[in-house]
């Protein structure tokens, strides 16, 4: 049995490799840019799910290295689509496997910096004061003349895992013709929770901090892929976005990531990726 006391210390080196990795990734950035070491500025495509966290994580980051963060957000296939067409960034983090996939083939970011960030979960949502029922059955009709809010199944993550979702369930015949295709994630919420929508296929973490909709059922994991957040740094990048991919996997990261509803690094893992 491992003593409590080589517990702590194994933790203690870990803790203390980690930081250490970090302060190299930063000094890194003074040596490879003397002019700008004051302040230098990383440009990060993201997936519009992860707008609140990133906005946090990229405000303390800011605030602790002295390097400004500029966070764009869309759907992955928009940021994808932009880098490819030569849009500068210096940072991608979508909000699937496939749109990383896409990014590495085409050599727009290093495959060997890839990480995943954090994963997430889908849930069934109605307007706050609606009363729809959570039998999956009952989505039908619960939708009346109505229509499924969720994202783009043939470009956007959360259209893709909902599909998964609604096939697995037997109910893509019957709800496919009805979703309303919504650009990307955070459109489909705010659809719902203006009430343009009965029903809506949303993450867990952005229903999570919308007041105006509430969630009818949480989607077993079991019927779609594992939501995951793969990240990697672009060809030709500013050295500093070393240090924010650090900061985002680290433990005060993952914090950030779990108090705005995702699931945390260790959980997220299963079907990252190489």
């Amino acid at each position: 049995m491992s003593h409590p006391t080589g517990l702590r210390c194994s933790q203690k080196r870990r803790t203390i490799i980690g930081v250490a990795v970090l302060g190299l990734s930063l000094l890194s950035v003074a040596a490879a840019n003397p002019a700008d070491s004051a302040k230098p500025t990383l440009t990060v495509f993201a997936a519009a799910s992860l707008t609140d966290a990133l906005n946090e994580a990229g405000g303390q980051f800011s605030d602790r290295y002295r390097i400004t963060v500029r966070h764009s957000f869309a759907s992955s296939a928009q940021i994808a689509r932009q880098l490819a067409a030569g849009a500068p960034a210096d940072l991608f983090i979508a909000a699937d496997t496939e749109w990383m996939d896409y990014a590495i083939e085409r050599k727009l970011v290093r495959a060997e910096t890839r990480r995943v960030l954090a994963g997430n979960a889908l849930v069934i949502v109605a307007p706050a004061n609606a009363s729809e029922p959570a039998r999956a059955a009952d989505w039908p009709a619960a939708l009346g003349t109505g229509r499924l809010m969720t994202g783009d199944p043939d470009s956007v993550p959360l259209g893709r895992y909902a599909r998964e979702a609604l096939q697995f369930l037997g109910l893509w015949s019957q709800l496919g013709p009805r979703i309303a295709r919504a650009e990307n994630a955070r459109a489909a919420l705010a659809l719902v929770a203006r009430g343009e929508a009965p029903l809506g296929i949303v993450y867990a973490s952005d229903a999570r901090g919308e007041s105006r909709v509430r969630v009818v059922t949480r989607l077993e994991s079991r019927t779609h892929s594992p939501i995951v957040y793969p990240a990697a740094i672009v060809s030709g990048a500013n050295p500093a976005a070393t240090a924010y991919l650090e900061f985002l996997t680290s433990a005060d990261g993952q914090k950030i990531f779990e108090r705005y509803g995702f699931a945390r690094l260790g959980s997220a893992s299963r079907g990252a990726g190489p």
